[in-house]
């Protein structure tokens, strides 16, 4: 009798089993956040699963919180778990010119163990969730004149290990990876990292940067012939280089370059040119539109948009939401762990990237 009922409750499972529908893995929407506390309010915290303070910065060994506003924005980002209750706020350290001690604070076992007990000191004062370490670079040169070692890369792997033995097994850890193939090949030895961090958060904009002379799309999805970094290529090279898919997370850009060409052949892509300014989403309508003497394309191979005005010959290569859908359905095709963005106050509160972003992992686009 009792073989019968056994039988009959393997059967019974196995049919709950394969009628039973898959649930997906849900998938990681990090923003990013510089901007004031007032504009936080405006923003729906169901439209993300992550947010990080952005930034704190080493004072001696030390993550610190430097101002009251910023103090005040952490505890706001702290209350939005209210409205979505799975949310999870990482402060950030560095960010672009904001790591210069980095690569001497942790270069010893000393700094790395008094940083991570601030991180769990502070996380326990805002009743935060982990920490995004945004230090760019280690081991390859970044911001100009930042120091750089070779030490970095395996210093930067005993910075993590050390930050996950103190937090422990629930904290969040992310880091913020340069989206091209350098960084990818010489700065981080993931094989190593990758076991103590839930996500990597691939910089994949400012792939054409500042300093460049020749205008391309700074956040490709594709590579194209005459442009190799895009979305696409690091996450090709990642996979090479055994980073699991699912702690993968591309970047999303909620901005534009601009740059003066010098000509306007292919309306300005691919040109000779000056690098001008950094221009938001969310201010698009006055400074990037077609009232302003802008044409709109885009590029199929790149998968890209971009705009060119031919009065003031001013390029332009950003996101916009067609890309991002695109974006959005390729993580889901590869599996990856999700997307983020810089950042979110260059958003629009209603109607915007994020809401794209969410439309289409909800199968609304």
């Amino acid at each position: 009798m009792k073989k019968i009922i056994s039988v009959s409750v393997v059967v019974g499972f196995a049919f709950l089993f394969l009628t039973s529908p898959v649930v997906a893995q849900k998938k990681a929407v990090l923003a990013y956040y510089s901007g004031n506390l007032q504009k936080l309010d405006s923003f729906d915290a169901n439209n993300f699963t992550h947010i990080i303070y952005c930034f704190g910065h080493l004072e001696g060994d030390k993550l610190k919180i430097r101002s009251a506003k910023d103090t005040a924005i952490i505890q706001k980002m702290v209350t939005m778990k209210a409205q979505n209750k799975d949310l999870k706020v990482l402060l950030s350290l560095g960010g672009w010119g904001g790591c210069a001690p980095c690569s001497e604070v942790f270069s010893t076992k000393e700094g790395r163990s008094n940083f991570a007990m601030s991180i769990k000191s502070l996380s326990d004062y805002f009743g935060s969730d982990g920490i995004d370490l945004d230090w760019e670079y280690p081991a390859i040169a970044g911001y100009p004149d930042h120091r750089f070692t070779p030490e970095d890369k395996p210093n930067f792997t005993e910075l993590v290990k050390e930050l996950r033995n103190q937090l422990g097994k629930k904290a969040t850890i992310t880091f913020a990876a340069g989206g091209f193939e350098k960084f990818a090949k010489q700065a981080i030895d993931w094989k190593e990292v990758m076991p103590y961090v839930n996500y990597v958060n691939l910089m994949t904009y400012d792939l054409v940067g500042g300093n460049s002379i020749v205008t391309g799309h700074h956040s490709a999805l594709f590579s194209t012939v005459k442009q190799k970094e895009s979305t696409d290529h690091c996450v090709n090279v990642l996979l090479e280089l055994g980073v699991p898919a699912k702690k993968m997370i591309i970047g999303a850009a909620f901005y534009a370059r601009t740059w003066e060409v010098a000509s306007e052949e292919n309306n300005g892509l691919y040109q000779s040119g000056k690098f001008k300014q950094f221009i938001g989403y969310n201010e698009f309508p006055n400074r990037i539109s077609e009232k302003t003497g802008y044409a709109f394309y885009w590029d199929e191979e790149a998968q890209a948009p971009y705009a060119y005005n031919p009065t003031t010959k001013y390029y332009a290569t950003f996101d916009d939401k067609r890309s991002i859908e695109t974006k959005t359905k390729y993580l889901l095709k590869h599996k990856l762990g999700g997307i983020m963005f810089w950042q979110l106050g260059h958003d629009y509160s209603k109607n915007g990237l994020v809401e794209t972003i969410q439309n289409t992992l909800k199968g609304n686009k």
